[in-house]
């Protein structure tokens, strides 16, 4: 009897289709120092201003955005357009906090920038209209072209999101 054999393992690591095409896009990955540089400052003020209360992330996302919320939550999707995303979750996810406690960073940990690619790391809360805090971390992998962000994959804690999710309906208006 001769020994079975089970198929090679691959010797490469898999990785989703899409990191392989923004792999082998040179738009993404052959860029200046000025580049990197401009990319690493918008969204420092982005970040930065969100935190303190303004709303100018969208502003910096591009129409044909694609926006990827990895992991097991309820909304881990991968959303094509700006609009699509806008529509599917930010505005019910913002529907289910108090107006005058918002859904917003609250610390950044760390933000780094190379070339076309921003990392954000950081700490969000708001007050759900149930009067109970969402608390989460997040990590933000961002793909920059001309100054707007065109492919984000966001890293959370699922647990916590399907927590809120699940507990709280979206408004219909925002009360504060």
């Amino acid at each position: 009897m001769s020994p079975t054999c089970s198929p090679p393992l691959p010797t490469e690591p898999r990785t989703p289709d899409h990191a392989q095409t923004i792999a082998r896009d040179p738009e993404m990955t052959n860029t200046s120092d000025a580049q990197t540089e401009a990319n690493r400052q918008s969204m420092i003020e982005t970040f930065e201003a969100w935190r303190d209360g303004a709303e100018p992330f969208p502003d910096t996302w591009a129409s044909d955005l694609v926006w990827r919320i990895e992991g097991h939550s309820i909304a881990s999707r991968e959303y094509t357009s700006k609009h699509e995303y806008v529509e599917e979750f930010v505005k019910p996810f913002g529907a289910r906090f108090l107006a005058s406690q918002r859904f917003r960073p609250t610390n950044i940990r760390s933000l780094h920038a190379d070339g076309n690619t921003v990392i954000v790391l950081w700490d969000g809360r708001g007050i759900a209209i149930d009067g109970k805090p969402y608390e989460n971390t997040y990590a933000f992998f961002m793909q920059m072209r001309d100054g707007k962000v065109v492919d984000v994959t966001a890293l959370t804690d699922s647990i916590s999101l399907n927590e809120l999710l699940e507990r709280v309906q979206p408004a219909a208006h925002v009360d504060s």
